[in-house]
C-alpha cells in the first residue's frame, strides 16, 4: 500500500511530461513532415540534397544522443552559442527527429499516387496547393495511416527517453519508487499505464483510418 501512495502522485505528474512530450511532437512534427517531404522532393537539387543529409542523420543517430547532443552540445558550437533548456531540448530532438522519419513516410505516400491526378487537376484548372491540399494528400494520409500508426506508438514509448536529461516522466516514477522500496510492482504499473495509453491511441488510429476509408 505504501508503494502505491507513493507512486500513483509521481504518476501523475510523470504522466503530464509523457503526454506533454507526445503531443508536442505529434501536433508539430506531422505538418512539418509533410513541408519536409516536399522539399525532399524538390527539383532543386540543392535543397533535396540539404534536406535528404538533414534527414540521413537524424534517422542514422539514436535519438539519445540526439538529445544529449542538442542539451549538452549546442553551447560548445561558436556560430551557435545557445543553451537550450531541458524541455527546451528535449521539444527540438524529439520534432527534429520525428518529422525526419514522418517525412519518409509521407514521401513514400506522395509518390504512390498517380501522377495522371496531378495532371487532371491541372487540366481542370485547380492550383498545385489546392489539388495537393484536396486531392493528393488526403489519399496519402489514408495510404500511410499504418506507418504512421506504428511511427506514433513508437512515440509514445520513446517518450521514456527523457530520463537522460533528467526529466521525470512515469518512467522515472517508477525507478523512483523501485529503488526506496526495493520492488519491481512499480514498473509492472507503469507497464499497464503504457499498454493503456497505447490501447487509447489504437482505437484513435483506427478512428481516423477508417474516416479516410472512402479514399480508394
Amino acid at each position: 500500500m505504501k508503494v502505491f501512495n507513493m507512486l500513483l502522485p509521481m504518476t501523475m505528474e510523470g504522466l503530464k511530461v509523457t503526454l506533454g512530450v507526445f503531443l508536442i511532437t505529434l501536433v508539430l512534427s506531422v505538418p512539418l513532415s509533410i513541408i519536409v517531404a516536399k522539399l525532399r522532393m524538390s527539383k532543386n537539387k540543392l535543397v533535396a540534397k540539404i534536406v535528404g543529409i538533414y534527414i540521413y542523420i537524424m534517422r542514422g543517430t539514436p535519438l539519445l544522443l540526439q538529445l544529449m547532443f542538442i542539451f549538452f552540445g549546442f553551447h560548445y558550437i561558436p556560430v551557435i552559442g545557445y543553451a537550450f533548456s531541458r524541455h527546451q531540448a528535449i521539444a527540438v530532438a524529439f520534432i527534429l527527429n520525428y518529422t525526419a522519419y514522418f517525412s519518409e513516410i509521407f514521401r513514400g505516400g506522395i509518390n504512390s499516387i498517380d501522377v495522371g491526378q496531378t495532371e487532371a487537376s491541372t487540366v481542370l484548372g485547380l492550383s498545385k496547393r489546392y489539388s495537393f491540399m484536396k486531392v493528393i494528400l488526403p489519399q496519402v494520409i489514408k495510404n500511410v495511416m499504418p506507418s504512421i500508426g506504428n511511427e506514433v506508438i513508437t512515440l509514445v514509448k520513446d517518450t521514456s527517453l527523457v530520463y537522460i536529461l533528467g526529466v521525470a516522466d512515469i518512467l522515472k516514477a517508477a525507478k523512483a519508487v523501485s529503488n526506496t522500496y526495493s520492488t519491481f510492482v512499480p514498473y509492472i504499473f507503469i507497464g499497464l499505464v503504457y499498454l493503456l495509453i497505447v490501447a487509447v491511441l489504437t482505437k484513435v488510429l483506427d478512428n481516423v483510418e477508417a474516416k479516410f476509408n472512402y479514399y480508394r
